[in-house]
């Protein structure tokens, strides 16, 4: 065979094994991400599967790189409007657009750990886990010259955060307190907290227009932020 088609056939099985385990994620949860499993459902033998990835770890470290580097291509670079406000409301439907698009990376990546999972030295994305730590960090520090009224007498200092959070914040955004840091990760919850419902199901018997209510918190938050609201969400 030769070596292009051969280098072709190996990426198309490599993208399937992938998108199986995705699969295998979102119907039976972590757990069910084995080797063996993968293989039954391509019709292949475990050998074969062992070809492509030596170790379940191996493939779930591809997997989350993958996931995390997609969601951070897609919503934490999503918007070069200038206003606050309009930062957040991109990144935010952003964030959500892609979650809905993408359910069972979202659970690989914020829902339960894969069971025995040993991410390598330094995480599984790094880099894409930093670009998601700095575009959430940016919202905060976008809106902190307006929010510091509302949120700048809360108690924090910076032994309140972890250490690997400090490292990657402090040097993009040297003027952010530790007040804005916790700011950030509340903009976090507030995006966070419907989409995990939504994706995760709980909302389904409560509303029949979750996205009616995710742009009203989405709403609520840029007012509690005192910047300005007056586009369009």
């Amino acid at each position: 065979m030769p070596d292009g088609r051969r280098e072709r056939l190996r990426a198309e099985t490599t993208a399937e094994i992938k998108r199986t385990a995705l699969g295998l994620t979102g119907s039976g949860g972590p757990d069910a991400v084995t080797l063996r499993a993968i293989a039954r459902e391509m019709g292949m033998t475990a050998n074969a599967i062992y070809g492509y990835f030596a170790t379940r770890d191996d493939l779930v470290t591809v997997l989350i790189a993958d996931v995390h580097t997609a969601l951070a291509d897609a919503a934490w670079a999503a918007s070069a409007q200038d206003s606050p406000a309009e930062r957040i409301q991109a990144r935010a439907h952003a964030f959500r657009n892609w979650a809905l698009a993408n359910p069972e990376g979202f659970r690989l990546i914020y829902g339960d750990p894969v069971p025995g999972y040993r991410a390598p030295d330094g995480g599984a994305a790094p880099d894409a886990a930093r670009r998601v730590c700095i575009g959430i960090a940016a919202l905060a520090d976008t809106a902190w010259g307006s929010a510091e009224q509302a949120y700048g007498d809360g108690d924090f200092g910076w032994d309140d955060f972890d250490p690997g959070l400090l490292d990657k914040v402090r040097p993009a955004f040297p003027a952010l307190p530790p007040a804005g840091l916790a700011l950030a990760l509340r903009i976090w919850g507030h995006l966070h907290g419907l989409v995990a419902l939504e994706i995760y199901g709980h909302l389904r018997a409560q509303t029949l227009s979750p996205d009616k209510l995710f742009r009203a918190e989405l709403t609520q938050l840029v007012r509690s932020l005192n910047i300005d609201a007056s586009t369009r969400v």
